[in-house]
C-alpha cells in the first residue's frame, strides 16, 4: 500500500464492557453475531488491557498514547490538557478526516481534542463533579450510591442509555453515508463510542427477551468473605455502597442478564454501521477495530463495577478486522490501549520518523506486525495504574507474559501465575521460587514512577480541582452539546444513578438501602481487621 492509498479507519469503542462476556473470550450465554463474525474473520487479542480502570482515565491514556500518570490523569474529574496530542492530532496530521461520535468524557474547555467534527453531545459532564477525595477516605462515593445500578436491574421500555447511543449510531451510520458521497473526501477517522453496558444493568424488553432467566450463568469465582478480600477490594467495598445493600441470588441474576441484554444492543449497532460501510463500498478500505474503555466485575469474587485490577475489571477486548489485510487469528501476546495510537500511525502511513515522535513520549508499541501475523515487535506488557475512590493510595498493574503483579502502595503485593491461576485465587508473592519474577515487575513498576511523590501530586490536584468545583458548582460552560436541549437529556448536575433511574421507563423508584452508612472511623476498624463485618452488620451475610 502507497503511502496516498490510506486505509479509513472506524474504531468502535464500548463502556465498561468485559472481554470475558464475549463469546470470541469464552462466555457461552452472550449473543452477539456482528462481533462474532468480525472476531471469526480478524485478529483477536486474548490479553489486551486497560491503561486505568476508570472511564476518564483509561480514554484519555487511550488518545494520548500515554499511560495516565504522564498526563496527570487520576480520576473521572481529571482534564487532559488542550496540549496533550491525541490520536486526532496525529492522525489529521496524516492526512485524515477525524470525526468523534459519541461518549468521550472530555473534562475541562476543550471538547473537541483535535477531531474535525464532533457529532453529539456526551453523556456525561464535563465538570469537575467526580473528583476523588482521599482525605474523605474509602467511604467516600462522588455519585451516589452506586449499587442501584445493581439492585435495579431488570427490563425497560426506554432507557436514557438507549436513548444517546441510538443518537450516536444515527449520526454515525450517516456520516458514513456523507463521506461515501463526497467525491473530495480524505480517508477518515471515525470513532463510535457507545455507553452501553454500563450500568444500570437495565436494557429495553427487546433485548432483556432474547435471553431467558435460566441460561443466566453465575460468576466463576462466588462472594469472597469481606475478611479475605486484599486491602484494593475492602476499600472499594465501601466506597462502591456493597455494605449498604443486600444482595441475592436474583439480584445477581437479573443483573447479568441485564448486562447481556446491553451487548446484544450494541452489537446490533456494530451490524449497522458494518452494513452501511458495506452498502457504500467503503468496507473494502476500511479497518474495523473494536474496544471497550475497561471492564466490569458484574459480581466476580462478590465484586461489582470497574475500578478493580482483577481480570474482569482491566481486560478488555481488542479486535482488527480487514480481510486482505488482518490475518484471521488470535495473538496471545500481553497489550494494552496505549499501543493503539502507535498502531494507527503504523496505519495511516503517517510521516513521523522515530526521531520525532520520541519527542511525544508515547508509551505504547504498534500492533501492525501482528496484522501478518509477527508478533515479535508485540510489547508482552501491560501497565495499569489507579489512583480514584477506595484505597487512597497509589496502585499499579504489571502484566508482563503469563504473570501479573499487583502493588498497591503500603500494603503486601500480590503476584499471579495467570497460566496456572486465571481466576487470580492465589497469590505467588513472596514465594522464593518467584523471586526474580516479582523483583522483575517490581523493577517495572516503579519506573519512572514514585508512590511518595505521585500521592502529592494526586491530592494536591484533588484540593485545586475542589475549590474550583465549589466556585462554579451550578455553572456548565464546557459541556459540548449537538443539540440545545441535551442540557437536559443526559447525566449533568444530578448523579449517574438517580438521573438515569428518573429518564428510565417505566419510572423506578430509587431502591433505599438496607444498612445505614457507616462512619469512618468503623470502616477503618473493618479494613484493618479491628472489627469483623458480622459484628457490625449481623445479619449481612
Amino acid at each position: 500500500m502507497s503511502k496516498t492509498d490510506k486505509l479509513n479507519i472506524l474504531l468502535i469503542m464500548a463502556d465498561q464492557l468485559a472481554a470475558q462476556a464475549l463469546s470470541m473470550y469464552g462466555n457461552r450465554v452472550c449473543r452477539t453475531p456482528n462481533l462474532d463474525r468480525l472476531a471469526a474473520e480478524g485478529l483477536v487479542f486474548d490479553n489486551c488491557y486497560t491503561n486505568f480502570p476508570l472511564c476518564v482515565p483509561a480514554r484519555a491514556s487511550m488518545l494520548s498514547g500515554r499511560l495516565p500518570t504522564s498526563i496527570d490523569a487520576f480520576d473521572n474529574a481529571s482534564e487532559l490538557s488542550a496540549s496533550v496530542p491525541t490520536m486526532a492530532h496525529y492522525l489529521r496530521s496524516a492526512g485524515y478526516r477525524t470525526i468523534l461520535s459519541g461518549k468521550m468524557h472530555f473534562i475541562g474547555p476543550d471538547q473537541v481534542h483535535g477531531f474535525n467534527e464532533r457529532l453529539t453531545t456526551d453523556v456525561y459532564p464535563s465538570t469537575f463533579k467526580w473528583i476523588a477525595d482521599w482525605n474523605a477516605g474509602p467511604q467516600f462515593v462522588p455519585s451516589g450510591t452506586a449499587l442501584n445500578g445493581v439492585v435495579e436491574s431488570g427490563p425497560s421500555i426506554r432507557t436514557m442509555q438507549e436513548d444517546f447511543d441510538d443518537e450516536v449510531e444515527y449520526q454515525s451510520v450517516q456520516k458514513i453515508y456523507d463521506l461515501a458521497r463526497d467525491p473530495n473526501r480524505q480517508p477518515f477517522f471515525l470513532l463510535t463510542s457507545f455507553t452501553n453496558p454500563h450500568t444500570p444493568f437495565t436494557c429495553s424488553d427487546i433485548y432483556w427477551d432474547r435471553y431467558k432467566a435460566d441460561e443466566i450463568d453465575l460468576p466463576a469465582v462466588s462472594e469472597i468473605p469481606f475478611e479475605d478480600l486484599d486491602y484494593h477490594s475492602k476499600a472499594l467495598f465501601f466506597a462502591h455502597g456493597r455494605h449498604r445493600h443486600r444482595l441475592t441470588e436474583e439480584h445477581l441474576r437479573r443483573a447479568r442478564h441485564g448486562y447481556y441484554g446491553m451487548i446484544s444492543y450494541i452489537d446490533d449497532k456494530i451490524g449497522n454501521l458494518l452494513e452501511a460501510l458495506e452498502r457504500t463500498g467503503l468496507c473494502d478500505n476500511t479497518l474495523f477495530i473494536f474496544i471497550s474503555d475497561h471492564g466490569e466485575m458484574l459480581g466476580e469474587r462478590g465484586l461489582w463495577f470497574k475500578q478493580h485490577f482483577w481480570d474482569w475489571s482491566a481486560k478488555v477486548p481488542m479486535i482488527f478486522n480487514m480481510p486482505g489485510t488482518v490475518a484471521a487469528r488470535r495473538c496471545d501476546k500481553v497489550v494494552s490501549l496505549v499501543d493503539l495510537l502507535p498502531t494507527l500511525l503504523d496505519v495511516a502511513n503517517a510521516s513521523f520518523d522515530q526521531k520525532f515522535l520520541s519527542q511525544f513520549k508515547l508509551d505504547g508499541r504498534s500492533l501492525a506486525g501482528t496484522f501478518s501475523g509477527d508478533d515479535e515487535l508485540c510489547p508482552d506488557l501491560a501497565i495499569s495504574d489507579y489512583f480514584a475512590i477506595g484505597p487512597c493510595v497509589p496502585c499499579r498493574m504489571v502484566r508482563k507474559g503469563r504473570y501479573k503483579f499487583y502493588y498497591t502502595h503500603g500494603h503486601p503485593n500480590m503476584l499471579f501465575d495467570m497460566e496456572r491461576d486465571s481466576n487470580e485465587l492465589n497469590s505467588i508473592a513472596g514465594q522464593s521460587e518467584y523471586n526474580s519474577v516479582e523483583s522483575e515487575l517490581q523493577t517495572i513498576t516503579f519506573t519512572e514512577w514514585d508512590p511518595d511523590a505521585l500521592s502529592e501530586r494526586i491530592v494536591e490536584s484533588q484540593v485545586q480541582r475542589k475549590l474550583i468545583a465549589r466556585a462554579t458548582e451550578h455553572d456548565q460552560p464546557w459541556n459540548y452539546l449537538a443539540r440545545t436541549d441535551d442540557g437536559h437529556r443526559y447525566v449533568r448536575e444530578g448523579g449517574v444513578d438517580d438521573t438515569k433511574g428518573r429518564l428510565r421507563l417505566p419510572f423506578v423508584e430509587m431502591v433505599p438501602p438496607d444498612w445505614p452508612a457507616l462512619d469512618s472511623d468503623t470502616i477503618q476498624d473493618l479494613i484493618y481487621g479491628r472489627q469483623k463485618l458480622t459484628d457490625v452488620i449481623p445479619d449481612y451475610f
